[in-house]
């Protein structure tokens, strides 16, 4: 099925598409995954770590729309964080997205006890993949979904935060062989 998409957010995925080396963006069909699971779990709080240009943001922003749900995303960079947000604004979805900027775990930490995500989506350092969810335990919904990237193109790197969840008795997982490698957590 193909998702629908008004014309400036189609002509802006294209062009970062020609990008997606540049910024380590996910592939198109990751893309569609991520929009795809925020819907089916009708998300209302997402969180992304590694925002880069914005690709993988406008995909979950568009499901956010339809859910009625809000984006906060985290990057290090602040030269990708400013090119996100003018794609944010260029396609519509500033609006339901909170940009954050600065080392992820450090900003994870000084979340409030409140802030809950029903999913989470991972693609940044990887060998700090165990750091994240560690962090982010108190701040996972009952449900929630945890994807990650680059789990098998990333393997070695990513293999200890695999076992963490392999340990884990409250989360199941799945890798899926789309390029890179997703993975898939679901919290029991």
């Amino acid at each position: 099925m193909k998702i629908e998409m008004d014309a400036v957010t189609s002509e802006v995925m294209s062009e970062l598409e020609l990008t997606q080396h540049d910024f380590w963006n996910v592939s198109r069909q990751t893309g569609i995954v991520l929009n795809t699971f925020v819907k089916m779990v009708n998300a209302k709080n997402v969180l992304e770590i590694g925002t880069s240009n914005g690709y993988s943001g406008l995909w979950i922003a568009k499901a956010l729309k339809q859910t009625g749900g809000h984006l906060t995303t985290i990057e290090f960079y602040e030269k990708r964080q400013s090119i996100a947000i003018e794609n944010f604004k260029k396609c519509g979805v500033d609006d339901i997205i909170t940009p954050l900027q600065g080392d992820a775990c450090e900003v994870v930490k000084s979340f409030s006890e409140d802030k809950i995500f029903d999913v989470v989506f991972i693609d940044a350092n990887k060998k700090e993949y165990v750091d994240f969810f560690n962090l982010l335990k108190p701040h996972f919904a009952k449900h929630a979904v945890i994807l990650a990237d680059n789990i098998i193109s990333h393997w070695l790197k990513v293999q200890p935060f695999i076992n963490i969840l392999e340990a884990e008795k409250d989360f199941q997982y799945e890798i899926l062989e789309l390029p890179a490698g997703l993975l898939i957590a679901y919290k029991n």
